[in-house]
């Protein structure tokens, strides 16, 4: 081999050992700069406090530390600025940026690899930008619960029917309604903050796989990162993504309940319900039909699950095999990532502004919850509360609903004597609970429907959130 064939072969970070210049195809197909660059503040961040520890152990000298601290800032500037050039052949954020270093301070730029392997690099770099943006995710969370809460309360008391099976079933308030889509974002918060606490351990210096033979201070990086822990095991840390497919987890469950809601805001929006008005800025038209307004972003978010659920499906197959620990496989954990974490980034932060476009049709909600034997169920409560069994209630009341679908009529329309045809236990009191208003308020449960509870649970969510009622 010539010398310059050994020059090009040896040109790479890694290339000591080659006698060969890595195909153009190769590194077309192992690249992943391409999308591991949004890494970079991340990786700079890791690197300077590598660097001060290093320093600190006597690794490197204050001098050649200085020069590494300055030249990483200089090269996050000109990411930053746009000036800097990501060059496809050194591979990922990692190797551009060490290059970079070196070819901008000479010498001391090699020795920042020191006691670090890009195993536990990329496990650290990937650890800082997820805790970062999980903190993101919870307070686009807390303004959709928010929004929530402020519908609550704007349309306290108003009526609507609960539905089982997509069929009328029982009158409930919209504002408890509403409070169920708080707690169910709620359960999300958690989910994700429960995560972070798990996920937020150092695994810089578990260096390839087996830690390292040089003096390190892990709990110095550890401190200066705001890591309480650092990892327990180097070949645990280096083969660990359970931390990514968590994260997938907890953004395809947030993504579902975002799809669960947008699929009840495209019905309400359409004629056959005629619930709510969507604000105009909020929808689009058809090319074709001049009558059309369509409810696209609900639709879209609806849409955007299942490439989130598939995100979380493509990493565990990539982890399902893999023996320990790193193997290149990995490299595949980033792009599902990101593409899931700007999904639910991007569904929650217009499902914000979303909630504070959407007008209720009150009148309509209310006539939706008078018809379809509604209070039902609130006739039976009557005759248990009468000491009768509810098995035989149940029966007695489904003899009087088919008895009105026979005669066309509701339950309302029946009179007290009609009534007392199937049960004699049935007197004057009967009437109050088979309203709308005396069924809604007569479930005074825990978590019911019943005004007073849905107050109380709407001050105690408002104080929570930090809303004044």
């Amino acid at each position: 081999m010539s010398d310059q064939q050994q020059k090009n072969a040896s040109a790479k970070l890694w290339g000591g050992r080659f006698s060969e210049t890595t195909a153009a195809s190769v590194e077309d197909f192992t690249a992943s700069i391409h999308y591991d660059a949004r890494l970079y503040r991340h990786d700079i961040i890791g690197s300077k406090v590598h660097a001060r520890m290093l320093a600190k152990q006597g690794l490197i000298s204050d001098e050649e530390c200085a020069a590494i601290l300055k030249g990483l800032d200089g090269i996050r500037a000109e990411i930053e600025s746009g000036r800097f050039e990501f060059r496809r052949e050194l591979e990922d954020i990692h190797m551009n940026i060490e290059k970079a270093l070196t070819d901008r301070i000479g010498a001391p730029g090699e020795k920042l690899h020191t006691a670090r392997s890009r195993n536990d690099q990329v496990a650290l770099d990937l650890r800082l930008y997820l805790r970062e943006e999980g903190e993101a995710l919870l307070e686009l969370l807390e303004a959709v619960q928010r929004g929530f809460a402020v519908l609550a309360r704007r349309y306290l008391g108003t009526v609507m029917p609960g539905y089982t099976h997509l069929q009328r079933a029982q009158p409930v308030l919209l504002s408890h309604h509403l409070l169920a889509y708080v707690e169910m974002f709620g359960r999300d918060r958690d989910r994700f903050a429960d995560w972070l606490k798990r996920m937020n351990v150092l695994p810089l210096g578990a260096a390839a796989m087996a830690g390292t033979g040089l003096p390190i201070d892990r709990e110095f990086v550890a401190r200066e990162l705001g890591f309480p822990a650092v990892s327990a095991n180097s070949m645990d840390t280096a083969a660990d993504r359970d931390f990514a497919l968590e994260f997938l987890f907890c953004a395809s469950v947030t993504q579902l309940h975002l799809s669960r809601l947008a699929e009840e805001l495209v019905l309400w929006a359409g004629k056959e319900f005629d619930f709510i008005e969507i604000g105009d800025r909020y929808c689009t038209g058809s090319s074709i039909m001049p009558q059309k307004k369509n409810p696209d972003i609900p639709e879209l978010i609806r849409g955007k699950s299942g490439r989130v659920t598939g995100a979380l499906m493509s990493l565990m197959m990539t982890l399902k095999g893999l023996p320990m620990t790193y193997n290149r496989d990995l490299q595949e954990d980033k792009e599902p990532v990101f593409d899931a974490l700007d999904t639910v980034k991007a569904s929650l932060a217009i499902t914000a502004e979303l909630l504070e476009n959407v007008r209720f049709r009150t009148e309509r909600l209310r006539e939706a919850a008078t018809g379809g034997f509604m209070t039902a169920t609130d006739l039976a409560d009557y005759l248990v509360r009468k000491n009768m069994p509810f098995r035989q209630a149940h029966g007695v009341v489904g003899r009087i609903v088919a008895h009105c679908q026979e005669k066309g009529m509701e339950l309302t329309d029946m009179e007290l004597e009609e009534l007392r045809q199937f049960s004699d236990t049935i007197a004057e009191d009967v009437m109050d609970v088979l309203t709308v208003e005396g069924s809604v308020n007569s479930r005074v449960s825990a978590g019911g429907t019943a005004g007073v509870r849905v107050e109380e649970a709407l001050a105690r969510i408002e104080q929570q959130l930090g809303i004044a009622g």
